[in-house]
């Protein structure tokens, strides 16, 4: 919108023969007629497709421009400003407009054509959505070109196994392919240069036709020395069967790599996974609250003022703590109250800024010192990139107390409920990790909810914002919490023994828990045990 000087709206056209010839496009039926048509397709493909999302990427394309853009180190407010500055210039305009109009059109036809139908599954009655990533367009298409019988060999991210974006490419290969090994790398040794040595990559080898009963899986390996011996001399079977008892939603693999693994995830599936509804008992919806780049163009201000309340995010909480990183942004008041109701009516009804939550790091990976990050946090509102509890429903009734947010934190925070999240997450907790966590539904009436709420308690309310949820659940005030670091470090190793109890771990097995937390310290580890 060149009247204005800033980004208008989209406009439609018809695609032309000039927008499909401008994206080279390759047809395998006309370039392998023979083997396609009469043979039915390939007897072997082996690729390491791109890793990318087929989306716009704003600072990518201005970084080519500027030198001052940057991925981390701008706020949204600067990099809008570099943008604008930008965009004033007629050359670089037209180029941005003409990389914008790459996109649409080429979603728009893998989002509809058949040949894609398994980049997104069915979940809960609902279709999951997730932007289109490279790489399982290129596992599909694997699928696709293969003769029956034909072989397969592909180095994808590890999403293929634990994204809910790529359920239905799961159940493609559970149910109309045969796995025939899933060898896991983390880029510790740099086997791909430039690319995050936490960086989770698989080999994944399967063969067209039939189905998947089991398959033979490794996990975390770092030496590619190691693949001659896979399947053969290393490698844990593992049951689909299994898999979907543990998530049966998305169909996620866990990471195990030992029979004791699948021995520990047996017990705690006596619990029920977060995501049933139970009557007559607790049950838990979660919130993202405000999209830290799409709200914070206009409800974020950078300076604290009257009537704003401070925005959390993830960086600014650790286990039991909320006051770990201090806040970037603040919003006013009157105004996010509008924004979360949206188009409701404002009746003067409780809305879940005005009470103590529970919430947790969006941004996580098995290989920091902990996944889980969890902790109350005071009346206020917060980022996507920390998602919380659902208090209230849409009318202002109360859902959930503190107290069993407190309960939940502390099931959170274990290391027995982290080591499960370790064997699906690779880098976020989206929230199908979350619904799928097998949590038992305490309460008051329970022997063991007491104890645990209690030292929850005592760890989260240590200054004085959180004097009201102290009361609430017990204790007097914030003076009752506890900040000397030796009397934090016992009520957390008497947290984690009271959880590893409660989940029927014997000594032997929370051992094993524990072994696999190599950032944590040592005796963190012995007190816990």
């Amino acid at each position: 919108d060149s009247a204005k000087g800033k980004e208008g709206k989209p406009k439609k056209r018809n695609l032309a023969i000039a927008d499909i010839a401008a994206l080279q496009p390759f047809h395998w039926g006309f370039e392998f007629d023979e083997i396609l048509n009469k043979r039915g397709g390939f007897d072997a493909i082996i690729t390491n497709p791109p890793w990318e999302i087929f989306k716009p990427n704003a600072k990518e394309f201005f970084q080519e421009h500027s030198e001052l853009v940057s991925k981390n180190k701008m706020t949204i407010k600067e990099f809008e400003k570099e943008q604008a500055n930008l965009l004033k210039k007629p050359e670089i305009q037209a180029a941005w407009l003409e990389y914008l109009s790459r996109f649409p059109h080429v979603s728009a036809w893998c989002r509809a054509a058949p040949q894609f139908k398994s980049q997104s599954a069915i979940v809960n009655g609902k279709k999951t959505g997730s932007d289109i990533n490279l790489y399982k367009l290129f596992t599909e298409q694997c699928a696709n070109l293969l003769r029956e019988g034909g072989d397969c060999g592909i180095v994808i991210p590890s999403g293929i196994y634990t994204d809910l974006g790529a359920k239905g490419l799961r159940d493609l290969l559970f149910d109309q392919n045969k796995v025939t090994g899933l060898f896991c790398f983390e880029n510790r040794k740099e086997i791909f240069e430039g690319v995050d040595s936490r960086f989770k990559f698989v080999v994944l080898t399967f063969e067209k036709g039939g189905n998947t009963a089991r398959f033979p899986a490794a996990f975390m390996r770092h030496d590619t020395a190691e693949l001659a011996g896979f399947p053969s001399e290393m490698g844990l079977p593992l049951s689909v069967e299994l898999i979907r008892r543990l998530s049966p939603d998305s169909h996620s693999v866990m990471e195990f790599k030992s029979e004791l693994d699948i021995c520990i995830a047996e017990k705690m599936l006596r619990f029920p996974l977060l995501g049933e509804e139970i009557k007559g008992k607790w049950n838990l919806g979660l919130t993202a609250e405000f999209h830290m780049t799409n709200d914070g163009k206009t409800l974020f201000k950078t300076e604290p003022g009257k009537n704003r309340l401070p925005l959390f995010e993830g960086k600014m909480i650790w286990q039991f703590q909320a006051d770990y990183e201090k806040p970037r942004y603040w919003v006013d008041e009157k105004e996010g109250r509008a924004a979360v109701l949206g188009r409701r009516e404002d009746c003067g009804q409780a809305l879940d800024f005005q009470t103590y939550r529970l919430g947790f790091r969006d941004i996580a990976a098995n290989t920091n010192e902990r996944t889980m990050v969890a902790a109350m946090i005071p009346p206020t509102f917060h980022g996507n990139k920390l998602p919380t509890i659902k208090v209230f429903d849409e009318t202002g009734k109360r859902t959930i107390d503190s107290a069993t947010q407190l309960f939940i934190c502390a099931i959170w925070n274990s290391f027995i409920l982290d080591w499960m999240l370790r064997q699906k997450v690779t880098t976020t907790l989206n929230f199908f990790y979350i619904y799928q966590l097998p949590v038992p539904r305490f309460g008051p009436t329970d022997a063991e909810f007491g104890p645990i709420v209690n030292r929850a308690a005592r760890l989260t309310c240590v200054a004085t914002e959180f004097d009201a949820l102290a009361k609430e659940v017990g204790l007097n005030s914030h003076h009752d919490g506890v900040t000397d670091p030796a009397d934090r470090a016992r009520l957390r190793a008497e947290l984690d023994g009271l959880i590893a109890h409660l989940y029927g771990l014997i000594e032997a097995e929370f051992a094993h828990v524990l072994s696999t937390f190599p950032l944590v310290p040592e005796p963190v580890k012995i007190a816990a045990l």
